[in-house]
């Protein structure tokens, strides 16, 4: 794992009168998602292609684990950083064994077993049975399929980083929320850090654990799905988030709809020094008490039942439940930004 950090970071494209990204600073924490999001032209891909030395920075610093990456040589940072796009861009010519490994080939120091082994392993990492797909063309496979192959062939040499340019763009929206859960679902398994751009906000507030919000190449808030409906920095975020309609709703719903049985950052020697909150409680009431208390989870007692412990409510798992809620009230076309 890897941490991006950045360090007034600043490009400005000749003949342009201000800079496209301008002196961004902020922090990806390792095995974390930071989704990017803002309006078109407000810098974020220019700002991830940065990381891997596509696009020059004209100022400041972009530092993997300490070492800064304008003083590596570009060509072998990005042979240890995974790159996905929109267009997925395999080669028509080879099997999805042999798009596989381009990439670990040209990186080299893997023997022929172990590239074959390795493209077995990813295929059924990403959901496609290596017998039936190793020896397929791209043209034999749907675009969720593709862009599966194309995630698969991102992390054929492990790499600490994964950038991810809105690689679910161009799906249907079917294919893309399944697209998201794989990525949900591998991110478990691999605890990669992922820099993900996207013009989603529904996709945003689904896979990111932090949020990079930009306008016009500055960076105007970052924070997790549930600070920025909380606390939105000013009415650009407030809007773009849909933060006051949802949190209308949060008062509606109870914070059972929300409960975890066994949270992962609750363990069983420290739940007593969990903050408790009532099981008639709304939603709204236990992200305040998240924010007020800064802590992990809050136990949902039940005082009609001498205060039995129900359970508990994470961010986490309050997050899932305004993001179906979100689902729930608008359209796909609306979430597009």
């Amino acid at each position: 794992m890897a941490t991006i950090a950045f360090d007034k970071i600043t490009k400005q494209f000749a003949g342009t009168n201000k800079p496209a990204v301008d002196a961004v600073t902020f922090e990806v924490p390792e095995g974390s998602t930071c989704m990017l999001v803002g309006t078109s032209g407000s810098g974020k891909t220019t700002l991830l292609r940065m990381v891997n030395r596509l696009i020059e920075p004209s100022s400041g610093a972009i530092l993997i684990d300490g070492n800064n990456v304008l003083q590596e040589d570009p060509i072998k940072l990005r042979r240890r950083i995974g790159y996905v796009i929109q267009q997925v861009g395999l080669f028509p010519h080879m099997t999805i064994a042999e798009n596989i490994r381009v990439t670990a080939e040209i990186a080299g120091g893997w023997s022929k077993e172990r590239l074959a082994t390795r493209a077995d392993e990813l295929l059924e990492l990403v959901g496609l049975p290596p017998s039936d797909y190793r020896k397929r063309f791209p043209r034999q496979l749907s675009g969720g399929q593709q862009q599966r192959v194309g995630l698969a062939r991102a992390l054929a040499t492990d790499p600490a980083i994964l950038l991810m340019d809105e690689p679910f763009g161009a799906l249907d929206a079917i294919t893309r929320e399944r697209m998201q859960d794989e990525l949900l679902r591998i991110q478990k398994d691999v605890h990669k850090t992922i820099l993900f751009v996207s013009h989603d906000i529904e996709e945003a507030f689904k896979l990111g654990d932090q949020i990079a919000v930009l306008t016009e190449g500055k960076l105007v808030q970052l924070g997790t799905p549930v600070e920025l409906l909380a606390k939105p920095a000013n009415d650009f975020v407030r809007k773009l988030v849909g933060a006051d309609s949802i949190l209308r709703q949060l008062q509606y719903l109870p914070v059972i709809d929300a409960i975890d049985q066994e949270p992962e950052v609750v363990s069983s020697a420290h739940w007593r020094d969990v903050p408790s909150i009532e099981a008639e409680s709304t939603l709204l009431d236990a992200l305040l008490k998240l924010l007020e208390t800064n802590a992990s989870a809050l136990v949902i007692k039940d005082p009609l039942q001498d205060q039995k412990q129900l359970g508990y409510i994470t961010l986490a798992s309050l997050n899932k439940e305004i993001t179906r809620s979100r689902q729930r009230s608008t359209t796909p076309a609306e979430t597009r930004l």
